[in-house]
């Protein structure tokens, strides 16, 4: 079994930045949905990691977002212009980051991951870490991110962050055996993701993933 990117949703529609919500009927942020691409051998869910293009610092808001040498979160993208867009880019990647540290850590308590993420982005990202946790997992391999883009509110308040992942290299592991579980590669391996990050209220320079939207199986990040 492999564990892919952070599966959650189905399809989504246009994303409402406006209104910090999603588009159509298929659209599924991580509230209330449930984990799609598990398997203990194809029934459980599976999640992502993430590093970066330029190397990450570990604590980049004063927390530790470090992941474990086996495990390379790659963010293969091109700083935006803007810098509020700028910062909001990468501090979804530490939302990610945060996850993966969760799912190593054994918990959804760490501080990384209420430091990037609130309301249904917390939501999302504790489901993500409690699913490796409930499967017995850990993460190994390469996570890519890449294609990504970045549109902003009127106010500035709220920045969406667009990215296509390849999980194609990156598994689960069981922690009890240190078996690695892989599968074929194919179409189950691209996702699309689209994140609302929003201010924090305690710091002009820390962002949060306050929604998440994915489309699995995403032809078009192939």
């Amino acid at each position: 079994m492999k564990r892919r990117t952070l599966p959650v949703a189905a399809a989504f529609a246009t994303l409402l930045l406006a209104a910090c919500g999603g588009g159509g009927e298929d659209d599924r942020s991580s509230s209330g949905d449930k984990i799609e691409n598990a398997q203990p051998g194809a029934e459980k869910p599976e999640k992502s990691t993430e590093p970066s293009a330029a190397p990450a610092k570990d604590e980049p808001d004063g927390v530790d977002v470090s992941v474990p040498s086996d495990v390379d979160l790659v963010f293969d993208w091109d700083k935006p212009k803007n810098g509020s867009e700028a910062a909001a880019m990468a501090d979804a990647a530490n939302f990610f980051r945060a996850i993966y540290r969760g799912v190593d850590k054994r918990t959804i308590k760490d501080p990384a991951v209420t430091a990037y993420a609130t309301g249904e982005g917390l939501t999302y990202a504790t489901t993500q870490i409690d699913a490796w946790i409930d499967g017995g997992w850990t993460a190994t391999g390469t996570l890519r991110h890449y294609d990504a883009t970045t549109r902003s509110t009127t106010n500035g308040d709220s920045v969406e962050v667009a990215f296509c992942a390849d999980s194609g290299k990156f598994y689960g592991k069981e922690i009890r055996t240190e078996k690695v579980l892989r599968t074929e590669p194919g179409i189950k391996d691209f996702d699309h993701y689209k994140l609302v990050m929003v201010k924090a209220s305690t710091s002009t320079d820390l962002w949060r993933a306050s929604k998440v939207f994915v489309e699995t199986k995403a032809a078009k990040c192939r």
